[in-house]
């Protein structure tokens, strides 16, 4: 048996390490390292409660609504109050704007690109892919990022900045949008659909969104060129080299709801094992986190509310700053995948139905979103009533236990807080790279990632395997949320 040590990663945000165990030209474990520690939960502790408004954001720079999001939440939770409709839509607008610029930046700048490699020369689509998608000199850096740059001007709009904004509220939104502003949300969002719909899919966003079954989507792609569009080049190159059967997890999902409108959400919060026929609810008081492998003080499994993050970086064993969270005690998967597959979306339950969570899946459900939350983007601006109130006042509680529960574009994030005498006792976060990228737990489970790179071939000479690398970017890791 040999051993193959990769990282860091490039096109990954925050330093990753994975070391590989091969047995036979095929990886027979894997143990995934965040070898960064920040501390945030440290940091936050002592602290008058509304200052993790200020801090959170910080957690990251590309994700920094979603932990806004999340404290907003949590601070909500202990307050006892609700945003107002003009409130809920504005945030519901500002969270989704962030999640869909993420999951565009995904496919574009991190994902593709690994497919215009040389070591793909030969492939029937890899011209095409090449031109599209080689770093820096591919046609998508130069259509790509500027479709990216308008569409982030809704943030501008709705937050006053990105990233590190301070709009986000427990009461709701602190900027209100008057009829003018109206105009140029729906102006900036009609231009990123048709960007969408000319280059993305080469069909309406309505279209891709009732694809409702695995033939369907055969008979589209059958009907189009592969050239067409990227989403077809990409279907082309996940059938070629079977993307469906790389990168399994456990094929349990999670998801704690997403967009809340009126008391409704656009995608219910639960969880959903493969096999089942309905999702079921999630209960946040059944998830705990493992510090067996963490380079954290050694305690038994705890709830967020009595987490304990107390680094002991020469603990034995340990080989990761990243606790384990676990849902009744067993490894999970988030993320858009998860998502869908908990809301029930019938393309993406068929698809997970012949091949469970995996590379060509995950991709497949991220695009999906567009088409799904774009049109609710359109809805929500126009249901906002300039003059009405953008947020609801409230108090700081004395003492509380509270939890945000929220989904990034990466998945479930959670917020867990504890206020006593009026300051931050406790603050504890479990983002969705520390779900996805967990370490092994006390009964030696390994995490998602781990799962998911298990019994994967790799070539003789091989030394950073591009199979390992879609595995990977597959749940597109924010190495930097995880440790917090």
């Amino acid at each position: 048996m040999s051993r193959l040590v990769l990282g860091p990663f490039n096109r990954v945000e925050g330093d990753l390490e994975v070391t590989l165990d091969i047995d036979g030209g095929r990886i027979r474990s894997a143990r995934v390292n965040s070898p960064l520690y920040r501390g945030f939960e440290q940091i936050l502790a002592g602290k008058d409660p509304r200052d993790a408004l200020v801090f959170v954001p910080r957690i990251c720079g590309i994700c920094s609504v979603s932990q806004s999001a999340a404290a907003a939440a949590a601070l909500r939770d202990a307050m006892g109050i609700r945003p107002p409709p003009n409130g809920e839509r504005a945030a519901s607008l500002v969270l989704a704007t962030e999640n869909l610029a993420d999951h565009f930046t995904h496919f574009y700048l991190f994902f593709m690109a690994d497919f215009a490699r040389e070591a793909y020369a030969g492939r029937r689509w890899f011209d095409a892919a090449q031109a599209r998608f080689k770093a820096v000199k591919g046609s998508a850096a130069a259509d790509a990022l500027p479709a990216r740059a308008a569409f982030l001007q809704i943030m501008g709009l709705l937050a006053g900045k990105w990233p590190h904004s301070l709009s986000l509220q427990p009461g709701g939104s602190a900027r209100a949008i008057s009829s003018a502003d109206k105009i140029r949300l729906f102006a900036l969002l009609s231009e990123f659909r048709s960007w969408l719909e000319r280059r993305l899919f080469g069909d309406r966003l309505e279209v891709i969104a009732a694809l409702d079954s695995a033939q369907a989507l055969d008979n589209w792609q059958a009907a189009r060129a592969p050239a067409s569009s990227d989403f077809r080049l990409f279907l082309e190159i996940a059938d070629d080299l079977r993307l469906q059967d790389l990168g399994r997890a456990s094929d349990l999902f999670i998801s704690n709801g997403a967009y809340t409108v009126d008391q409704a959400v656009l995608f219910v919060r639960g969880r959903w094992q493969l096999g089942e026929q309905h999702a079921r609810p999630l209960d946040p008081a059944s998830i705990t986190e493992d510090a067996h492998s963490a380079w954290m003080a050694d305690s038994p499994p705890l709830h967020p509310h009595r987490g304990q993050t107390l680094p002991d970086a020469d603990k034995p064993d340990a080989y990761t700053w990243c606790k384990a969270p676990r849902l009744d005690g067993a490894v999970a998967e988030c993320g858009a995948l998860a998502r869908q597959l908990v809301d029930g979306h019938p393309l993406m339950r068929d698809l997970a139905v012949a091949s469970g969570g995996n590379v060509r899946n995950r991709v497949i459900a991220r695009l999906l979103e567009f088409a799904r939350v774009i049109p609710a983007m359109e809805q929500w601006i126009r249901e906002i009533q300039p003059g009405e109130p953008f947020c609801t006042q409230g108090t700081i509680p004395d003492e509380a236990e509270s939890c945000g529960l929220v989904e990034a574009a990466r998945g479930a994030l959670g917020h867990w807080l504890v206020i006593r005498k009026g300051r931050i006792a406790n603050y504890q976060i479990i983002a969705p790279t520390t779900w996805n990228f967990s370490p092994r737990d006390a009964g030696g489970t390994p995490g998602p990632l781990e799962q998911a790179l298990a019994g994967i071939a790799i070539g003789e000479h091989e030394r950073v395997p591009l199979a390992v690398q879609h595995v990977v970017r597959s749940f597109d890791p924010c190495m930097v949320c995880t440790v917090h």
